[in-house]
């Protein structure tokens, strides 16, 4: 990101992508070691663990005569998604605070290694759980209204009541469509904010939603496009590899998935580092100007340099 802070506001989608994917070109060797410590074993897992859980799901649906037997097989399948979820979430945490702590070290001039980026996760850690935490409540919020007009849309087809079941099925396309887009990317956004200014959790969800004012129609295109993609991995993961045995050799599947689980790295990767310069374009659109010396001080508070930053007026004011 060479241009001038004031410059960034002006950005396109497609120049949001072209400067993420020049990032790592800047330190190839911290973003070779962050991609295959951290970004490699998450999208590997969201691939592979459909692998595992396919076959114990496809016994529980021919249950057997021993009820002891299906105790164990539900056990293992909670066991194992329990373990998948705590992994999914952990690595999620962890590349995020690699990815965002790298790029900021770069914009702000900062001497950029694998050690030092390794050096500030516990830290930025602590911040991003707390936030991601946050983030989980109003998750639940809305999980809770979407299956509440699932209920009732359950409802309007056991009882042909077609205008209810329009509406309930409206009702769920907005939730899906816009709701569910708008608070990943207010997480999202949360997330870069929790590493580069002195709030996390609830406040910084707060200064996420005042960040996307203006920006929100370019953040949900970004991030419906990153989970469609996403998408279209998954089912073509699921078709050929979990399901394809009949049709598909060993052979074809092994290098289906290994494409696959690549192409996810490659996606998973390029959608941390637009996750940070999207931020960089918000704070130029809002006219909050980043003091790069200061920033360079707040990252080096991560490695016990300096003392964080105590005001976000810092970073905003000059």
């Amino acid at each position: 990101m060479d241009l001038a802070p004031e410059e960034l506001q002006f950005l396109t989608i497609a120049d949001v992508l072209r400067e993420s994917v020049a990032i790592p070109r800047r330190s190839p060797k911290t973003f070779y070691l962050v991609t295959l410590t951290l970004v490699f074993p998450l999208s590997f897992a969201i691939l592979a663990h459909s692998l595992f859980t396919h076959p114990i799901a496809t016994r529980l649906q021919y249950p057997s005569s021993d009820p002891a037997q299906t105790r164990r097989e539900w056990a293992l399948l909670l066991t194992f998604q329990f373990c998948y979820l705590l992994f999914l979430f952990a690595f999620s945490l962890l590349a995020t605070a690699a990815a965002v702590f790298t790029v900021a070290s770069l914009y702000a001039g900062k001497h950029v290694s694998f050690a030092s980026t390794l050096a500030a996760i516990p830290r930025v850690f602590k911040r991003l759980l707390v936030t991601f935490l946050w983030v989980t409540l109003l998750m639940v919020g809305y999980n809770v209204v979407l299956l509440a007009f699932f209920v009732l849309l359950l409802f309007a087809i056991d009882t042909q009541n077609v205008a209810l079941l329009l509406f309930s099925f409206f009702v769920i396309f907005v939730l899906f469509l816009v709701v569910h887009v708008y608070i990943t990317a207010l997480w999202h956004m949360a997330s870069v904010v929790s590493v580069l200014e002195p709030v996390f959790g609830f406040a910084a969800m707060r200064k996420s939603y005042e960040l996307l004012k203006g920006r929100t129609r370019m953040a949900a295109i970004l991030v419906f496009g990153y989970l469609g993609i996403c998408f279209v991995i998954n089912v073509i993961f699921s078709a050929v590899v979990v399901h394809g045995g009949d049709s598909h050799g060993v052979f074809g599947r092994i290098v289906v998935g290994g494409f696959l689980v690549g192409v996810l790295v490659i996606v998973n990767l390029v959608g941390l580092l637009v996750q940070s310069v999207f931020y960089y374009v918000c704070k130029s659109f809002h006219h909050q100007g980043i003091d790069k010396t200061v920033l360079h001080d707040h990252l080096g508070g991560y490695l016990g340099e300096y003392v964080p930053l105590k005001s976000s007026i810092q970073m905003e004011d000059i």
